[in-house]
């Protein structure tokens, strides 16, 4: 990442997050770099909060003046802080993905923009694509957004937008990244908050009756990619890219079935439990699969985690850190 001599002042926004997390544990043991991460309504636990490579500050990144005094200085910004929660939440109150994260994101970038901040990297995500039987490629969003992803497609497409706005009129290099289903430790494990692979995973394990109940009837196609293969993205864009704005498209490149998902962690878990679907709960029957070739032909990146492995990887973790 030659940048400048010297260490690298890096923020990673949302350090106590899914993405941020891992993002932080992996770039914790580089030399080049000097580590800072926000954390505002979760409070850094374990590893994370006795990580001497890292200086973790408590920030409201919906607050101007704190994202000013965040980000003066800083050489790169990865924004993984978002409200995220499941498709309970996508359903029955889709404004909570909007306002905030339309805020935070105006806030922090313009911050970026006037501080001359060299790069910033901003997850995005596929809810903008219809779907369907054909993979997708970064243009073929044609402005008709699913109206169960209305608002969270349309606010991720505009601070997309906002992106190459700033790329266009300073200094600073952005990278919106569209990524697929991400999984892995450090990600939500709950019914209400979960995706998919985080609320089976917790499922199946704590699984009391021998039984489990799925939402849906398991027909939805999912492409789930391994968190650590998108931690070595951003480090592949952060050396690598030259254009002042870069939109590019992340997932595995392939999809399953949520019913083969589900049977699958049973197997793994090596737990009796057997599926029942229901129909009548919140679910969003959509059908993605991701075109990933702009990835691995301008930045030599493809995944090195299978999905047999990364879940492996995920239920070992989860035992172990999650279970009381």
């Amino acid at each position: 990442m030659g940048m400048k001599r010297g260490k690298i002042k890096v923020l990673v926004c949302g350090a106590s997050g899914f993405i941020g997390r891992n993002i932080i544990e992996k770039w914790s043991g580089r030399d080049d770099m000097e580590l800072y991460g926000t954390y505002f309504r979760t409070t850094p636990g374990g590893s994370l909060r006795h990580n001497k490579k890292v200086s973790l500050i408590r920030a409201d990144l919906t607050r101007k003046e704190q994202v000013d005094d965040l980000i003066k200085g800083m050489d790169v910004v990865i924004q993984a802080a978002a409200v995220t929660t499941g498709a309970k939440d996508t359903i029955t109150r889709p404004y909570i993905h909007v306002t905030g994260n339309a805020v935070m994101n105006s806030i922090i970038f313009r911050a970026c923009f006037e501080n001359q901040v060299k790069h910033v990297v901003f997850f995005s995500c596929t809810t903008m694509y219809r779907g369907g039987d054909v993979p997708v490629k970064e243009e073929d969003f044609d402005y008709h957004i699913i109206d169960k992803y209305f608002g969270v497609g349309w606010t991720k497409v505009y601070v997309e937008k906002m992106c190459e706005f700033y790329s266009r009129i300073g200094t600073t290099k952005y990278t919106a990244i569209r990524h697929s289903n991400v999984y892995g430790p450090h990600d939500k494990f709950d019914l209400d908050r979960s995706h998919v692979l985080g609320a089976t995973v917790a499922k199946v394990i704590q699984a009391q009756d021998g039984r489990i109940v799925v939402w849906g009837d398991g027909s939805e196609l999912r492409d789930l990619l391994y968190v650590s293969d998108l931690v070595d993205f951003v480090g592949l864009i952060l050396d690598s890219q030259q254009e002042p704005f870069e939109l590019v498209k992340l997932g595995f490149g392939s999809s399953i079935p949520i019913k083969q998902l589900v049977e699958k962690v049973i197997e793994i878990s090596g737990k009796n439990v057997s599926i029942e679907y229901d129909g009548t709960k919140p679910t969003i029957n959509f059908k993605l699969v991701l075109d990933v070739e702009k990835a691995r032909k301008k930045y030599g990146w493809q995944p090195s985690v299978s999905l047999e492995e990364g879940l492996r990887r995920t239920l070992s973790w989860y035992k172990e850190n999650v279970l009381p």
